[in-house]
């Protein structure tokens, strides 16, 4: 170990810290925006809504996500009507393939998360909504789903947090966020410990900053009294 390392170490790292952030806000917003509508057909009492989408949460949460990524950057390449179609300057763009990915595979995560705390409510929030004469989009809207997204909001931020830790993967579809910086800093120097310390430290600080984030939102929703 040699402390000289340390600042040209936290340099190199650094400079993957904004593209870090990037994949993690990008994917995580597009993973909670896919993750209403499944979690609503997850809860649906109509099968052609609720069995598509236990497929897709089943194939999504039961495989790697390393692999999910493989497929999506090298294995859509190789289809020809992929490469005719309009989501071609998207799916040849690593950083967008490895925002897609991370974003809806956090959304099959996310999407038995929401409604799990939906199935939690007592059935008399529905029944008292209907004696009021809400339709069903007004009472998911104005009770059902505000009830339910306060009481999962601290796993909805440790989903977050994962997020953060499955962008390190972007890294091996040559995406140069911070551990593909770290990794490119380490071939050069041949200083492991002293780059992955700082990465770590790094990501680290920034969980930290995401778990303290959602703590005010909490301490913000909170019911009075409780």
């Amino acid at each position: 170990m040699s402390p000289d390392l340390f600042q040209p170490a936290f340099d190199a790292v650094g400079s993957g810290v904004w593209l870090t952030i990037l994949i993690t806000v990008a994917s995580f917003v597009l993973g909670q925006i896919v993750a209403l509508p499944l979690a609503l057909a997850l809860i649906s009492p109509r099968r052609w809504l609720w069995f598509p989408a236990s497929v897709y949460t089943f194939l999504l949460r039961g495989s790697p996500l390393l692999v999910q990524l493989f497929i999506v950057y090298y294995g859509l390449a190789q289809i020809e009507a992929v490469r005719d179609s309009f989501l071609w300057p998207v799916l040849r763009n690593a950083l967008y393939c490895a925002i897609l990915t991370i974003g809806l595979n956090s959304a099959a995560y996310s999407a038995e998360i929401i409604a799990g705390g939906i199935r939690a409510l007592p059935k008399g929030q529905w029944e008292a909504g209907h004696a009021l004469g809400l339709h069903r989009a007004s009472l998911l809207a104005r009770v059902i789903l505000p009830q339910a997204y306060r009481s999962i909001l601290p796993t909805i931020g440790n989903e977050f947090i994962l997020v953060l830790k499955s962008s390190t993967l972007a890294s091996v579809v040559t995406v140069m966020e911070m551990t593909g910086a770290a990794r490119v800093f380490v071939a050069r120097s041949y200083a492991p410990f002293e780059t992955f310390f700082i990465a770590g430290i790094i990501y680290l600080l920034m969980g930290a900053a995401i778990g303290w984030l959602f703590k005010r939102i909490e301490r913000r929703v909170a019911i009075p009294g409780r």
